[in-house]
C-alpha cells in the first residue's frame, strides 16, 4: 500500500467479484478473520551443521516469533514448530505471519517493522528472511519518467535542431502528465487505484504526450519556414496536424477505456488512468501547447543557412519543389524507395521475420507474478527459493479450502472426510489439519501441492478439486470452495483469457472502421489490421522469450524466468492498438493527400514518406525510450508491460508501418485507396488532418500574394515570414 498526502491509499490487490475465490475471501472475513488478509514467511536457516530444532536455535526463533506478534497490524503467528513446517534436514524452520488486511492494506512500516521484530534470530549460525505473499507485487520507486524525459530530449534537439522547438514537447507533456498523476491520486482515497495503474498512466501519459505535440510542432515549424506568420501557422498546425493529434488520442482513450468491460476492479483502474492521462495530453496539445507557440513567436522559425531550414525546404509540396529540393532525398523517402522497389520480397521478408518472432507466443504461460522472479538479493526472493528447496515450491502458494458443513449430520467428521478426498487427489504435497468455526458451521483446510503457485499443475489442481466438489457433496453434504493468493491467480488468468479474443475482435473491428472512415479505402484497413495483429504476435513472441523462457533476460534486468502476467496480453492489445492508429494516420494520410491532389500511387507513398517519415521515425524512437526507461522498475508486471510496449512500438512503427505498409501500398497500386461508389456516398468525410483547411489557407496566400506553405517557394528564400 502506498498513501498519498494522508487521504488515499493506492491498492495492489488483484479481485474478481462474483468469482468463486473472490467469495470464499469474503467468507473468510467473517468466518475466518485471521486468514482472510495477506500473510507472511519467515524462514530461519540454520548453517555449520546447527539445527533449528537445537535449543539454542528453537529458544532464538521463539522470541523472535514472540515479537513479531507484537508487529503492526499482525493477526496471528503460526509457529514452525507446531505447523510442523520444518525441512526433513532440520536446517529450515518457516514460520507464517497472518494479517487480517490485503496487502494493499498494510501501512507502509509494517512489513519493516516485522523484519526488525524478527532480527533478533539472525545471529552466527542463523540467518532470518522474510518473504511470502505481503510481499509480491510491491510498488518500486525510481526515476525512470527522468530517465525518459532525458533521452526524449535529445531525440527532439536532433529532429528540431532547436534546443526552444525541443523543450516545447517535453514541457507540455510534463505538465499534462503531472495533471493527470494528481488527478488519478486525488481519486485513490475514493476508488482503488494501484501502484502499478498509476506507473501505466505515468508512462503512457508522458510518451504520447511528447509524440503529440511533436507532430504539431513538427507541423508549425514546416509552415515557418516557408513563410506562414507565426500566428497564423500555430492555428493552422492545430487544425491539421492537431486534428490527427485528437482522432488519434480519443483511439487511445476508447480502447484504454474499454478494458472496463472485463470486469476486473484492478483492471479497470489500469485503464481508466490511462485513459484519462491521453486525455489530458491531447486537450494541453491543442490548448496549451498553441498558446506557447503563440509567446515563442518566430524565434521557431529555422534560422538562414541552417541545416533544419534545408531540411523543411526539402520537404516541401508535392510535384513542386525546386530542383535543389527535388535531389535532397531524405533517410525516410530512401529507405520508401528501397522497400518499394521489390514490395513483394518485402512482405514476405517481413511477414516471415515477425512469424518467427511470434513463434515463442504459442507457449505463453500467464499468471500473476510472484516473489519466484523478485530480484535475487531481495528478501523476499532468498525466502521463496529457501522455502522450494527445503519444503517444496507448493509451500509458496498454498490453497485454502474452505468447506461449508452446516447441512452435514456430523460436521467435524465431515471436514475430516474432505481432508482425505482431497489428501488423495494428484499433486497434492500436504493436507493441513482442518480448522473449524462451530458457530458458522465452516471449516478450512489448508492444502500444499506439489508444483510451484504458477506451474500448469497447480492450476489443474485447482480444477481438480472443484471437478470434485459434486462427489464430496454426495459423500459428506460439505459445500467446498477454493481460495487463496494462488486460485486468485489462477481465476484471473481464466478471466482474462476468457475475455482476450472477444476484445481481441472489437479492437480489430475498430481499427477497421476507423480507418474506413478516415481513408475512404478498403485496403487500408485491411492492411492496417494485418500490420497490427503481425506487431501484437511477434510482441508477444518476445515477451515470452525474454521472460518465460530466460532469453536476454539480463538486459531488462531479470535473473529468474517466470510465467507473463495475466493482465500484459489484453493490455498490449489496447495500447499498442491506439499508437499504431497513431503512425497510421499521420503517415497514411500525407500519402492519401499526395494521390487526392493528382499524384501516382506510388509517388503518393514517397510523399508520405518525405513529408512524415522523420516525424514518425522521431515520435517512435521516443516513445520507446520513455517505455525502455522503466526497465529498471523492481515491479515485475510493470517491467513485462515496459517491455512490451516498447518493443511493440518499435516493431510496428518501424517493421509494420515503415516497411509492411508501403510495400502493400506499392503492390496494390491505385486499388489501396479504392471504395465502392455506394459506401463512399454513405461514409462522411472526414479530413481529420485537415487538408481542406490547408488548401483553402494556400489559396488564400496565393490571392494575397504570398507564397503558400509547401508551395514552390525560391531557393534564396530567407527563415523570416515572406512578404509580397
Amino acid at each position: 500500500m502506498t498513501s498519498f498526502g494522508g487521504s488515499g491509499r493506492l491498492e495492489n490487490t488483484f479481485s474478481i467479484p462474483g468469482s468463486e475465490s473472490q467469495q470464499a475471501l469474503d467468507r473468510l472475513k467473517t468466518d475466518f478473520p485471521t486468514f482472510s488478509g495477506t500473510s507472511a514467511q519467515v524462514v530461519f536457516t540454520t548453517s555449520g551443521g546447527r539445527e533449528v530444532t537445537g535449543p539454542a536455535e528453537a529458544s532464538a526463533i521463539r522470541a523472535a516469533l514472540t515479537a513479531a506478534r507484537s508487529a503492526p497490524q499482525v493477526a496471528g503467528v503460526s509457529s514452525p514448530f507446531d505447523a510442523r513446517t520444518v525441512s526433513v534436514d532440520r536446517t529450515t524452520a518457516v514460520a507464517q505471519v497472518l494479517y487480517e488486511v490485503p496487502q494493499s492494506g498494510l501501512e507502509s512500516d509494517a512489513l519493516d517493522a516485522l523484519k526488525s521484530a524478527v532480527a533478533s534470530a539472525d545471529r552466527d549460525g542463523m540467518q532470518v528472511h522474510v518473504g511470502g505473499a505481503a510481499f509480491g507485487n510491491a510498488p518500486s520507486q525510481s526515476n525512470s519518467d527522468l530517465l525518459g524525459v532525458a533521452v526524449a530530449l535529445v531525440i527532439l534537439a536532433l529532429t528540431f535542431g532547436s534546443l526552444l522547438a525541443a523543450g516545447m514537447p517535453i514541457v507540455t507533456a510534463v505538465f499534462g502528465v503531472a495533471t493527470a498523476i494528481f488527478g488519478v491520486l486525488s481519486l485513490a482515497g475514493t476508488f482503488s487505484i494501484s501502484s502499478t495503474a498509476l506507473s501505466l498512466a505515468l508512462m503512457i501519459g508522458l510518451a504520447v504526450g511528447i509524440d503529440y505535440a511533436l507532430f504539431i510542432v513538427s507541423r508549425h515549424r514546416f509552415q515557418l519556414a516557408h513563410g506562414v506568420e507565426p500566428e497564423e501557422s500555430a492555428a493552422l498546425a492545430v487544425g491539421t496536424a492537431g486534428g490527427a493529434v485528437v482522432f488519434a488520442g480519443l483511439t487511445v482513450v476508447i480502447a484504454m477505456a474499454g478494458l472496463t468491460v472485463v470486469g476486473i476492479p484492478y483492471l479497470t483502474a489500469m485503464g481508466l488512468s490511462a485513459a484519462g492521462a491521453v486525455l489530458i495530453a491531447v486537450l494541453v496539445a491543442v490548448t496549451l501547447l498553441p498558446a506557447i507557440l503563440g509567446f515563442a513567436g518566430q524565434r521557431l522559425i529555422p534560422k538562414p543557412g541552417s541545416r533544419a531550414l534545408r531540411r523543411e525546404r526539402a520537404v516541401g509540396g508535392s510535384g513542386s519543389r525546386s530542383a535543389a529540393a527535388a535531389k535532397a532525398v531524405n533517410a525516410a523517402e530512401w529507405w520508401f524507395r528501397l522497400v518499394t522497389g521489390r514490395p513483394l520480397l518485402t512482405v514476405l521478408l517481413v511477414t516471415v521475420a515477425l512469424g518467427a518472432l511470434a513463434w515463442p507466443a504459442r507457449d505463453m504461460r500467464l499468471a500473476l507474478p510472484d516473489n519466484g522472479t523478485a530480484p535475487a538479493s531481495s528478501s523476499q526472493r532468498i525466502a521463496y527459493d529457501r522455502v522450494s528447496a527445503e519444503l517444496g515450491p507448493g509451500f509458496n502458494g498454498p490453497l485454502l479450502v474452505l468447506a461449508d458443513t452446516s447441512r452435514s449430520a456430523d460436521p467435524a467428521e465431515a471436514a475430516r472426510q474432505v481432508a482425505a478426498d482431497i489428501r488423495a487427489l494428484p499433486d497434492v504435497a500436504a493436507v493441513g489439519t482442518p480448522l473449524g468455526n462451530t458457530a458458522a458451521h465452516t471449516t478450512l483446510i489448508r492444502v500444499v501441492p506439489d508444483s510451484p503457485p504458477s506451474d500448469k499443475a497447480t492450476k489443474t489442481l485447482v480444477n481438480t478439486i472443484r471437478d470434485h466438489r459434486e462427489a464430496i457433496r454426495g459423500t459428506t453434504d460439505a459445500v467446498i470452495q477454493v481460495t487463496g493468493s494462488t486460485a486468485v491467480s489462477i481465476d484471473i488468468a481464466a478471466k482474462l483469457n476468457s475475455a482476450l479474443v472477444p476484445f481481441a475482435v472489437v479492437v480489430i473491428g475498430l481499427s477497421l472502421v476507423l480507418l474506413l472512415l478516415v481513408f475512404r479505402s478498403v485496403v487500408i484497413p485491411l492492411k492496417a489490421a494485418v500490420g497490427f495483429l503481425l506487431s501484437i504476435a511477434a510482441t508477444l513472441g518476445a515477451v515470452v522469450g525474454v521472460f518465460q523462457l530466460g532469453h536476454v533476460m539480463g538486459l531488462v534486468g531479470m535473473d529468474a524466468a517466470g510465467p507473463v502476467s495475466s493482465f500484459l496480453p489484453i493490455i498490449l492489445l489496447a495500447v499498442l492498438f491506439g499508437l499504431a492508429m497513431d503512425y497510421e494516420v499521420f503517415l497514411v494520410s500525407r500519402m492519401r493527400e499526395a494521390y487526392m491532389g493528382g499524384g501516382s500511387s506510388l509517388e503518393a507513398v514517397h510523399s508520405g514518406a518525405r513529408h512524415s517519415g522523420r516525424v514518425v521515425t522521431a515520435a517512435a524512437l521516443i516513445m520507446v525510450s520513455v517505455f525502455a526507461a522503466f526497465f529498471t522498475s523492481e515491479n515485475t508486471m510493470l517491467k513485462q508491460i515496459a517491455f512490451s510496449l516498447a518493443v511493440g512500438v518499435l516493431l510496428d512503427a518501424f517493421a509494420v508501418r515503415m516497411t509492411f505498409v508501403p510495400a502493400v501500398l506499392a503492390l496494390t497500386r491505385s486499388a489501396s485507396w479504392w471504395l465502392p461508389g455506394r459506401l463512399g456516398r454513405w461514409l462522411p468525410d472526414l479530413d481529420i488532418e485537415g487538408s481542406r483547411l490547408e488548401h483553402a489557407h494556400a489559396e488564400r496566400r496565393l490571392t494575397a500574394g504570398t507564397p503558400s506553405s509547401g508551395a514552390g517557394e525560391r531557393d534564396d528564400a530567407v527563415s523570416a515570414p515572406a512578404s509580397t
